[in-house]
């Protein structure tokens, strides 16, 4: 896997994440010590959030009634 430090990845950081989200995963150094690693998000991750919580609570039919 491929080592970029601090200081490469902060001045070319637009074209590392363009290479990740290509596959082509890296990782960050600082002091020739690997911090983090940096690989795409996959689509799993893109789920929708909506209708989470259907058939786990319910609301009343009379909730937006006027007093």
């Amino acid at each position: 896997m491929r080592r970029v430090n601090m200081h490469e990845a902060k001045t070319q950081l637009s074209q590392l994440v363009a290479e990740a989200a290509r596959g082509q995963s890296f990782v960050i150094c600082k002091a020739g010590r690997p911090m983090v690693q940096v690989s795409a998000i996959t689509e799993a991750v893109h789920r929708s959030r909506l209708g989470w919580l259907r058939g786990r609570c319910s609301v009343p039919d009379d909730f937006d009634r006027l007093i």
